[in-house]
């Protein structure tokens, strides 16, 4: 019986290098018709925000057009834009509420 060569395959170890998941903002977006009060309590209800801090963010929508609530994960951000606008709609605001890679 004849016997062949068994070759000895060593497998190289590789590093693999995982970055974390690139952040996504979750903006209000600035319309003529939500009250100020019920932005400050969406910031507060869905972004833990004190008073102090939903103000400030509802008076840069209202300045500027838009404000950042907050960074999160991609699936995190979509959560909060959903329930941002289904709170909205439920209660009869146009509220507008979107998100972009950070």
């Amino acid at each position: 019986m004849a016997e062949g060569n068994r070759e000895e395959t060593l497998l190289r170890e590789e590093k693999s290098i995982v970055k974390p998941p690139n952040p996504f903002k979750v903006l209000l977006l600035n319309d003529d018709y939500t009250p100020m009060e019920f932005v400050v309590g969406v910031l507060q209800k869905f972004f833990n925000m004190n008073q102090d801090q939903a103000t400030r963010v509802m008076l840069k929508v209202h300045t500027e057009g838009q404000g950042v609530c907050g960074t999160f994960s991609k699936d995190v951000a979509a959560t909060k834009v959903e329930q941002v606008l289904r709170f909205a709609k439920q209660n009869g605001h146009p509220l507008q509420c979107t998100m972009e890679e950070a």
